[in-house]
């Protein structure tokens, strides 16, 4: 099945560098958020073959795709997390999929195109990156780190918008990087360029496969509270577990 996905994530991720190339056709979805014909035909793409070749395993993808008939296992799809950068030329964008059993991720998948690196998580089996693999910084203290983060859509209008957050870990961190891809992001954190991860609102195509990347190369994923997480819960911790205590201590105190 992994060699598969990764060949699905690589026929998907040379769509959106054709998409790229000519230039996206972008409509709003909502006041701020943004899609663009690449998402949908991404999403075609990698929904059409796992219908096909795994007819008895849900499916839910960001733009809508849903064929859920209660099985114990789904997929979860994001065909271009990251449009916003992607419709603006911004480099920093991937293809998600990710496979999970009673809401637990077993399988994850992020293909970043532009650098051609296929990041790979297999629960108890690791995680790789372009069949080498990876793992989570050594970095000891919240004050020697270097975090990242994501705002809402509906920055403008909730008072639940992370920027307390943010302004204090800004402030006791050696910086806080928003590049605007969760899955990119947590795969970061996996490889060891960042330190630790937190968001909230997430949906779960946004964080099941990099969660599980952080998990296998040694890290650690919870709420902002420090209890379980899984792809629904509303708000994410992930790090090289040696922060996390810190990082979930000021968080808590941020409200």
């Amino acid at each position: 099945m992994i060699p598969q996905i990764i060949d699905l994530a690589r026929q998907a991720g040379a769509l959106l560098i054709e998409g790229l190339r000519r230039g996206p056709e972008t409509q709003l979805k909502s006041a701020y958020e943004v899609v663009t014909d690449i998402d949908r035909a991404s999403e075609a793409l990698i929904v059409g073959s796992l219908r096909r070749d795994f007819p008895d395993i849900d499916i839910i993808a960001e733009e809508g795709s849903r064929y859920e008939r209660g099985a114990s296992t789904c997929w979860l799809i994001d065909p271009l997390d990251g449009t916003n950068n992607y419709a603006h030329g911004f480099p920093f964008f991937a293809v998600s999929i990710a496979l999970v059993r009673e809401r637990d991720p077993i399988l994850g998948v992020i293909y970043d195109p532009l650098r051609d690196e296929m990041f790979v998580a297999s629960a108890g089996a690791g995680a790789w990156c372009n069949d080498r693999p990876i793992r989570v910084s050594r970095t000891p203290t919240l004050a020697a780190a270097l975090l990242s983060t994501g705002f809402p859509y509906d920055y403008a209008t909730t008072p639940d918008n992370n920027l307390r957050q943010f302004d204090r870990l800004q402030a006791c961190t050696q910086g806080v990087r928003r590049a605007g891809a969760a899955a990119l992001d947590l795969a970061y954190v996996a490889h060891g360029r960042l330190d630790g991860h937190w968001e909230r609102h997430l949906n779960p195509w946004d964080s099941a496969a990099g969660a599980l990347l952080v998990r296998e190369a040694g890290g650690r994923v919870s709420t902002w509270a420090g209890t379980t997480w899984n792809p629904w819960s509303d708000r994410l911790v992930a790090s090289n577990g040696s922060i996390h205590a810190a990082l979930v201590a000021v968080l808590a105190d941020q409200g």
